[in-house]
């Protein structure tokens, strides 16, 4: 492509923090339960990809068609695929979409389209690179562009914007789709890869991590848990905890699917260990996998290097890349709640 910025170009990214910032050099938007997306348009030629920097084009052909259509020859906008179901957002219909076979990514499409919600330019369809100003100078770009581009078609849509902190907050209650809120620094350029100038606060403190292993369940063949690992600043991966609240029409299929990712050595740091005066020999018992699967979790907290106590499954994380389940994520949370009391 002959846009000023490559299709590896790393999305600017966000800091978990325990309560949202406050200030006039902030300002606020949901943070929409749906896939981080870059899009760039050069001509005929399309990319979407996620945060991670895999392609996405395959997964979403209708938003690509809706690219394809708009006026604008060229651009780079940053944003969340989203896929409405009735009043709410679906991230289980957005899992279902990573699927093999483009036939049934084709009726998928069809049944339940995406949605683009886009929150920054970073490239405007006069091919000119925005990530140098400001984010008060890119929004005011982004909704000209919005009125004279993106208007075109029902795909896309502006994320919310408010400079008041209690709005913000309000929104978590009453905006269904919304599991978050984040927060920008509007006098900064675009960050790219950089987490300096976002922040996000979630309601549940969740975590992405790898499937470094697991383990079957008590006199079964059927998976039990999954064992869970984030990498250091040094690439080692290190079991941190397990969940176990695996959905009962799941165990099966998924125990499949496992199975044929059996690879020594899972962790490469500090892994699970054996069997304890609390089980068998059998639960001690555990199976490494090749680091290729992400799954978000629900904890309660963080200490030790680990998650305390089990953690609950929430979803599986197929657009992010292992790589990107690092200790940071829970280490900036450790020292967030560290002066938390608790009744």
């Amino acid at each position: 492509m002959a846009l000023p910025l490559p299709l590896d170009y790393p999305a600017m990214e966000a800091k978990l923090v325990s309560q949202l910032p406050e200030g006039p050099q902030w300002q606020y938007e949901p943070k929409w339960d749906g896939f981080r997306c870059l899009a760039f348009k050069d001509g005929d030629d399309i990319a979407l990809r996620s945060k991670s920097g895999q392609p996405l084009e395959r997964y979403f052909p209708e938003v690509v068609a809706a690219i394809a259509g708009l006026s604008a020859k060229q651009f780079v906008i940053d944003g969340e695929l989203v896929i409405p179901i009735g009043n709410t957002l679906s991230f289980d219909d957005l899992l279902m979409r990573i699927h093999p076979a483009a036939s049934r990514v084709t009726k998928l499409s069809r049944e339940h389209p995406a949605r683009y919600v886009v929150f920054d330019l970073l490239v405007d369809d006069k091919g000119d690179s925005l990530v140098d100003l400001p984010l008060v100078e890119r929004k005011t770009h982004l909704a000209q562009f919005a009125e004279r581009v993106l208007r075109q078609s029902p795909t896309f849509a502006l994320s919310s914007i408010t400079h008041q902190r209690e709005q913000a907050l309000a929104w978590l209650g009453s905006v269904l789709g919304v599991d978050g809120i984040v927060a920008k620094r509007v006098d900064l350029p675009y960050q790219s890869g950089s987490r300096t100038g976002m922040q996000k606060y979630k309601r549940i403190r969740t975590a992405d991590c790898v499937v470094g292993g697991f383990r079957y369940g008590t006199n079964t063949k059927v998976v039990g848990s999954l064992l869970l690992g984030l990498y250091d600043d040094d690439g080692v991966l290190h079991h941190v905890g397990f969940t176990s609240n695996i959905p009962a029409g799941e165990r099966e299929p998924l125990t499949r699917k496992l199975e044929s990712l059996v690879k020594a050595p899972g962790f490469t740091g500090r892994a699970p260990g054996g069997p304890s005066r609390w089980s068998t020999e059998r639960s001690g018992e555990w199976q490494p996998l090749a680091t290729e699967l992400v799954v978000e979790v629900q904890y309660d907290y963080w200490n030790g290097e680990r998650c305390r106590h089990g953690t609950k499954f929430l979803r599986w994380r197929p657009e992010k890349s292992p790589r990107q389940c690092t200790m940071a994520q829970l280490n900036e949370e450790s020292k967030a709640v560290a002066s938390t009391s608790y009744s």
